[in-house]
């Protein structure tokens, strides 16, 4: 063990006068970096473990959501470090493909100019010049809150290596049949006029209009169809009214047509077993080019499929006076155009349904039928969901498993392509002769071939992050070393989204050479765990957001209350797939628990706490043997919980350790055997130390600033982010002890209630004479006793005027008190009367059980003896109450 420094100085004086996070904080950072303490060497002969970091935005700045993430990151490394492994946390960021093009184009809109102003190729290099200039702020952030990542290693999903591995994926995935181009329906943004991904489109309730039209003869008695659609423009583009094959009401339609009301065509009435007959009038318009349903009905059936809007939502090409009007424009026109013609035959306004919006540029998206690139996902889909069913992969919750199988098990092929400038550009040519190929990173395409204008979905190349950042598609030491990851955190509602696409590409990859080296064998999964979190909301339960005007800049907190702070705030809210509510209240909580920390630590120092060898246990008093003994159960509660990624029971029983059982107990306890000068007061010394020393240790990895200050001083080592990780010491806990301690607590806590209850101040001294004190085997607890009760000696003069009777393990105490004109009888009078009511409901509970033969007949022998003890207990305290009751009365 390492000792403090010895100089003519207390340690404490190393110590600010109190805890101020600003002060340190940034200079304790750059230290870590500079010390190279989170660079990971792939040539260590330490086992590996790595994390990869989700990458962030580089448009982004870290929300709470981020902030809850890297917590728990950094707290798993940190911890993995402590204990003898090469870490690797690889961080990087993403590049955004719509949000990073947005914000650009936004920049130009101000001087008046488009992207279309300055070409592919210069808008492109202005996009690298904001990223080099502006992006990044996030990475700043990570420092303020104490990231211990591996900067020397920082990716970028753009970046040359990244490149070359996106190329690399989709030239593989392409000759292997698995990448195609082909005409589906899409998430389309008008604003943005690219498909976008269904993470991307969020869903809100809106007021519409419920339109009710009629297909077919105006004349009741003549064939025709009535339908309802909150969407009458696209009635322009309907090829078919569908009905259910078993609905009498329209059988005689089926394989009939009818004039389309403003375009002329003849459109079919087909039967489908998706229409529900039960659900308006039973019938329903079909639009393939602008409804998913509609879509997999048109492909069922063989129907048309015109696409009726333009790339910015504006109708086209149907031959109608419609054409060139916004979308919007032209559902108000149709529909008085139907109403003229006498087809409007009810309209429901407003109508309440939910529409997708786009998450960047807001506006509603257009189901729209396009020419799009896809990637193939049954076979990868497939191994996704056997890789945790074997457990080659294990997610944490267990109760996140069955939505992973929901999704994988039905997952539709994937559009890879987007309509944009910035991002990886899809590696496939045309040639002059209509010839189609994809070239790889070390292919060029022939003079005269064009590139497609197409760039890849950002997910693409997030997909390959665990092993791109790492150099695949070479071989390299990092992946040897650090691949498989051995855990992604993450947030369960990006689960299906990147989750599941770095699960098949990594299953792809299983058997590349690059990854497989050194004789590794089985399935290749990215990640061997997925531990899953859930949302950080406010105080209230709310999800935090803009428009609430909930959300909480966690670098606020930061300012306010310090790193530390904010992240035992969050980890200590983190239990698996649950969300965390956290609010102002919270953040104060976990100062005022750093402020305990560093005020019982500069206490323990200015009384010669030292880590060193302390005396065998035999020659250790109770209290010494008790803390050591609650150390070793909260070291093993810790320990259990890390490995279960059940961060706030870690910080529960970490938090009620240091304020609960040292900083109320223990220290109070020590002081009075540092007083005394007695032979143990040398081992105190050391029991304190390394008590304090393990539990600096033990919180390190959640509060890594405050540990990190008190740590050094403490025991004068190098630094807690290379200190050794606290390990079992085998020792068989003294029960004898705790149990001498447990009664102590209780004897004291019914003292301080006692005096609490006659309004006597804390500090005010009583004296006191102790009974059956030796019978309760406490006799050498007494010192103790005294000093934290606030108990005097009883002179010669002692004259009792008051007694509390405390029953504790052994025996039962009583404590004669001379509270001469100190003592409101009115108040203890109050204090026994309510203990008499408790005493009389354990009786009457304990009574009504033993006198119920059915469960006297039912219930096991020990559980009877146990109910017949308490009752017995009740009958004495209610004896012992109410002689003190009466005594009372006559004094």
């Amino acid at each position: 063990m390492t000792s403090a420094p010895e100089n003519h100085q207390n340690p404490a004086d190393a110590l600010p006068k109190s805890w101020d996070p600003s002060a340190v904080e940034d200079e304790l950072y750059q230290g870590w970096v500079d010390a190279g303490y989170f660079a990971a060497d792939p040539s260590s002969d330490k086992p590996g473990y790595s994390i990869v970091l989700p990458p962030p935005n580089v448009t982004g700045s870290l929300h709470m959501g981020h902030a809850l993430d890297h917590t728990l990151m950094d707290a798993l490394s940190r911890r993995r470090r402590m204990q003898g492994y090469e870490v690797l946390w690889l961080p990087g960021m993403d590049h955004a493909g719509i949000a990073t093009q947005t914000v650009v184009e936004k920049q130009l809109a101000v001087d008046g100019k488009t992207k279309e102003d300055f070409g592919r190729e210069l808008f492109v290099e202005k996009v690298w010049d904001w990223k080099r200039e502006s992006g990044g702020t996030i990475q700043g952030q990570m420092r303020r809150i104490g990231d211990g990542v591996d900067w020397s290693r920082d990716r970028f999903t753009m970046d040359e290596g990244l490149s070359r591995a996106v190329q690399t994926m989709f030239k593989r995935l392409y000759d292997d049949g698995l990448i195609y181009r082909a005409e589906r329906l899409v998430n389309w943004s008008p604003v943005l006029q690219t498909a976008i991904s269904d993470i991307e489109v969020k869903f809100e309730e809106v007021e519409g209009e419920l339109v009710s039209l009629r297909y077919g003869s105006l004349d009741d008695d003549e064939p025709h169809v009535i339908v309802a659609t909150t969407r009458v423009e696209t009635m322009l583009g309907d090829t078919a009214v569908a009905v259910h094959p078993d609905d009498e009401r329209y059988k005689h339609l089926v394989g009939t047509t009818l004039e389309h009301p403003l375009t002329g065509r003849r459109i079919p009435v087909i039967a489908d077993e998706y229409v529900d007959p039960e659900f308006g009038t039973g019938a329903v318009k079909i639009t393939p080019a602008h409804d998913p349903n509609d879509f997999e009905m048109g492909v069922r059936h063989n129907l048309p499929m015109p696409t009726i809007m333009d790339k910015a939502g504006r109708i086209a090409d149907t031959g109608t006076p419609f054409d060139g009007m916004d979308r919007f424009e032209a559902r108000v026109r149709v529909r008085e155009a139907l109403a003229e013609q006498g087809r409007v035959v009810a309209e429901k306004r407003p109508y309440l349904h939910s529409v997708g919006h786009s998450e960047r540029s807001g506006e509603t998206i257009e189901p729209r039928l396009s020419m799009q690139w896809w990637v193939k996902v049954d076979a990868l889909a497939k191994a996704a969901g056997d890789a945790v069913r074997n457990g080659d992969t294990v997610i944490h919750p267990a109760s996140q498993e069955p939505r992973w199988f929901a999704w994988v098990d039905d997952m539709h092929d994937w559009c890879i392509s987007r309509q944009l400038w910035w991002g990886h550009r899809i590696p496939i040519w045309y040639g002059p002769d209509g010839e189609v190929a994809c070239f790889g990173p070390d292919e060029t395409a022939p003079e005269g071939w064009e590139q497609d204008p197409d760039v890849l979905d950002t997910w693409f190349s997030s997909g390959l992050w665990p092993f791109s950042t790492m150099g695949w598609p070479d071989k390299t030491p990092e992946l040897e070393k650090f691949y498989p990851t051995s855990v992604l955190v993450t947030g369960y509602d990006i689960l299906f989204f990147w989750v599941a696409r770095m699960m098949m590409f990594g299953l792809y990859v299983a058997n590349d050479e690059a990854i497989t080296a050194g004789g590794k064998s089985g399935v290749q999964v990215p990640f061997k765990d997925l531990f899953l979190h859930g949302l950080v909301r406010d105080q209230f339960g709310k999800k935090m957001s803009k428009s609430r005007g909930n959300g909480i800049d966690p670098l606020d907190w930061v300012e306010r209350y310090g790193a530390d702070a904010l992240r035992f705030t969050l980890a200590r809210g983190a239990n698996p797939g649950s969300d965390l509510a956290v609010g102002e209240d919270h953040a104060q909580s976990s100062r005022n628990f750093a402020n305990k920390l560093f005020n019982a630590t500069k206490f323990a120092l200015m009384n010669g706490a030292v880590v060193t060898e302390f005396p065998a246990r035999a020659a250790l008093t109770d209290a010494d043997r008790w803390i050591l003994d609650r150390l070793e159960r909260v070291r093993a509660d810790v320990d259990e919980a890390f490995e279960r990624f059940e961060f706030s029971k870690a910080c529960e029983a970490l938090y009620h350790f240091a304020w609960d059982e040292v900083c109320d107990w223990y220290l109070e306890l020590a002081k009075v055997q540092l007083a005394d000068g007695s032979e143990y007061a040398q081992g105190t010394k050391a029991v304190l130390g390394n008590v304090l020393d393990q539990l600096l240790r033990l919180l390190h990895p959640v509060i890594p600033f405050v540990t990190e200050t008190l740590w050094k001083v403490l025991t004068g080592g190098e630094s807690v982010v290379v200190a050794s990780w606290p390990s079992a010491t085998g020792v068989e806990p003294d029960a004898d002890s705790a149990r001498r301690i447990e009664d102590l607590q209780k004897l004291v806590t019914e003292v301080r209630r006692f005096r609490s209850d006659q309004g006597l101040k804390p500090s005010q001294k009583v004296a006191a004479r102790l009974t059956e004190i030796d019978a309760a085997d406490l006799a050498a607890q007494v010192p103790a006793v005294r000093s934290l009760a606030r108990l005097t000696e009883p002179g010669e003069e002692f004259a009792a005027t008051a007694a509390i009777e405390v029953r504790l393990s052994g025996a039962t105490v009583t404590v004669e008190l001379d509270t001469s004109g100190t003592v409101d009888v009115a108040a203890e009078r109050a204090r026994l009367g309510k203990d008499l009511a408790v005493a009389e409901k354990e009786l009457a509970g304990t009574s009504a059980k033993l006198g119920n033969e059915a469960f006297l007949a039912k219930a096991p022998a020990a559980v009877v003896e146990k109910i017949t003890a308490r009752r017995q207990i009740a009958e004495e305290e209610i004896a012992r109450i109410t002689a003190r009751l009466q005594e009372l009365g006559s004094a």
